[in-house]
């Protein structure tokens, strides 16, 4: 065994943000579970992200699909309204649509800059519809100058999906500001992380006293999933450097997960269209502490994935592969660094096989590949261009546990195989 770190991969979503003091603190809160539910953490962290965003309002919850399903419901639709949403997405920013008693509506995104294409968003509109959700898919800021005038001709609710692209910028704005409300994940695999957890930023005061009102009747998530996700930091740091020896750790996370010793990201439910019992929940104290810690590297975390990601332009542009777009008027934050190739999930395969993880995020307009596209509505054939990019895109990692050595053995493994 040449080095222990052969057998850890380099990998784009397996706990990727954690470093040694996220594991320490999520190691000592495991046992003090008096700081585990209530606590000041929570108005620590919304005071901090209001600063942050300017915005009159924020709310803490226990994931971006609880932050989604409270903005929804606090807007009082008719049942049956229409929610335009990109194709391309995740299952979690479509179930809380249809939760929430709402008709979501498909509309294809750009190839470029995998975001909504404005064109297609102009043609889906009708009198049934009331609500835009645009996604900045990537940390890529979408077109928010042609979004905001469509919103404002039709009179419509400009929800932003913030998932992927906390301290994104568009015209020198921050992604989150633009719309009547915002909604941002801190997921394991997100720009910051508490394992799970999200927040509502709104500037509509309508919107945000009547979520103020609400969320005094949303509970906190029971004990035992606190400890999932405190577990979850401390556990993987133990499997990761052994995950490829013999399988040994990638069968243990797979047992942990099968025994729910640890949660999934995606619920098995989701993929099926139905709500796991912890949505919608409140943040609870101690992902809040974890969070507040993740929060106060932003910086350094986005800082980084600029680096690599020029890193990645720099050594893969006279390549066979198509790079993302970097708009003069946007800063994006590259949560993923995703590229083009008509090939790509036989590259991703290969990477597999080389112990370099790279993420196959997404393969299906509306992941993950198992979900069932007829249970979140999703009509094949609706959206060409996403299902294309679903066959076409693998993202590269960028956080801050890669280094441009790292990066360097992914742009070998591509220069060997273009």
């Amino acid at each position: 065994m040449k080095n222990c770190q052969w057998f850890k991969p380099i990998s784009i979503s397996l706990s990727p943000n954690v470093e040694k003091d996220d594991i320490s603190l999520a190691f000592k809160l495991l046992f003090k579970c008096w700081k585990w539910k209530k606590g000041k953490a929570v108005s620590d962290l919304e005071y901090e992200f209001k600063q942050y965003l300017g915005s009159k309002y924020v709310f803490a919850l226990n994931s971006g699909r609880s932050c989604l399903i409270t903005i929804l419901e606090s807007l009082n639709l008719k049942k049956g309204s229409e929610v335009l949403v990109q194709a391309f997405t995740c299952n979690a920013a479509i179930n809380p649509i249809i939760w929430s008693g709402l008709k979501p509506v498909y509309v294809d995104c750009d190839e470029n800059t995998f975001n909504i294409d404005v064109d297609d968003l102009k043609k889906k509109i009708t009198s049934n519809t009331k609500v835009i959700i645009v996604q900045h898919t990537f940390g890529l800021s979408a077109n928010m100058g042609e979004v905001m005038k469509i919103v404002q001709e039709n009179n419509l609710i400009l929800i932003e999906d913030c998932a992927h692209s906390l301290g994104a910028e568009y015209n020198g704005k921050k992604v989150g500001t633009f719309g009547h409300a915002s909604f941002f994940s801190f997921s394991r695999d997100k720009i910051i992380s508490s394992v799970y957890g999200g927040m509502i930023a709104v500037n509509d005061s309508k919107i945000g006293e009547k979520i103020e009102k609400d969320i005094e009747s949303v509970k906190y998530p029971n004990n035992y999933w606190v400890f999932q996700q405190l577990l979850h930091p401390v556990l993987m740091s133990l499997i990761l450097p052994i995950y490829n020896f013999l399988k040994i750790g990638k069968g243990i996370l797979i047992l942990s997960q099968w025994f729910h010793i640890l949660s999934k990201a995606v619920h098995w439910k989701e993929k099926q269209g139905q709500k796991p019992s912890y949505f919608p929940k409140r943040m609870p104290n101690a992902l809040a502490i974890l969070a507040l810690n993740q929060f106060q590297k932003l910086d350094r975390f986005n800082n980084h994935r600029k680096e690599i990601s020029n890193y990645y332009f720099d050594n893969l542009i006279d390549l066979s592969f198509d790079l993302p777009q970097n708009l003069s008027n946007s800063k994006h934050v590259f949560l993923r660094f995703s590229v083009k190739h008509n090939k790509a999930h036989q590259i991703i395969e290969k990477a597999w096989k080389h112990n370099l993880l790279i993420g196959d995020w997404y393969t299906s307009p509306v992941a993950p590949h198992d979900t069932r596209l007829d249970t979140v509505q999703y009509v094949s054939g609706s959206c060409p261009k996403a299902e294309k990019l679903s066959k076409i895109t693998f993202n590269l990692p960028t956080h801050i546990n890669i280094s441009e050595e790292q990066a360097q053995k992914i742009i070998d493994f591509l220069k060997e195989i273009d």
